[in-house]
């Protein structure tokens, strides 16, 4: 499964607190530093795919835009990948470039994990409303993803939202992730 998200959105904790290990990813309050694909074997036989973080690097232009065609290809293309976990920062969620990824993987039919990351700096009425915020939006923006989305809070520093991410990836590296739907066949195809 690959992470993905806006540069200091959380991938890399996420992916030590789910994996249970304290230093697989490289954890950096410095954004951009994922400047390449790592792969990471968890413990159950599943690899991780740690994509490099989007939007504010500090990186050159030409730099961004070759992420951005390498991070396209990636993740239509892919016959690997059994699903996205889609990280966003709960105070800036549904950026442009999260809804990008969204419209590039989503065609695949393979399963979305939307965590809001670091909803411990939020009060809880303000992580309820987020999270119906960001639901809503879902729904409305892309109701043909409605099976193979879901969206959830996710603290690493508190382990919330941690049981619920591992069971539906669990699930997915189980192989009982949304089948890769056929394209609609149109007539004289």
């Amino acid at each position: 499964m690959a992470f993905a998200g806006r540069s200091n959105a959380g991938k890399s904790s996420a992916i030590n607190t789910l994996a249970q290990r304290t230093r697989l990813a490289f954890v950096s309050k410095t954004p951009g530093r994922t400047r390449h694909i790592n792969f990471f074997r968890l413990q159950s036989g599943g690899i991780v795919a740690d994509l490099p973080g989007y939007g504010f690097a500090a990186v050159p232009a030409a730099m961004r835009q070759h992420w951005r065609t390498f991070l396209a290809r990636y993740l239509m293309e892919r016959r690997s990948l059994v699903g996205l976990v889609l990280l966003m920062d709960i105070r800036h969620p549904l950026t442009p470039l999260d809804h990008r990824m969204l419209e590039w993987f989503l065609p695949s039919g393979r399963g979305v994990l939307v965590l809001l990351t670091k909803a411990d700096k939020c009060s809880a009425s303000e992580r309820a409303l987020a999270l119906k915020r960001v639901r809503a939006a879902m729904d409305r923006i892309y109701p043909e993803g409605r099976d193979q989305l879901a969206v959830q809070l996710f603290s690493a520093t508190r382990r919330w939202g941690v049981a619920e991410a591992a069971a539906a990836i669990a699930t997915w590296l189980a192989g009982d992730a949304p089948a890769q739907k056929e394209r609609p066949r149109h007539q004289g195809e």
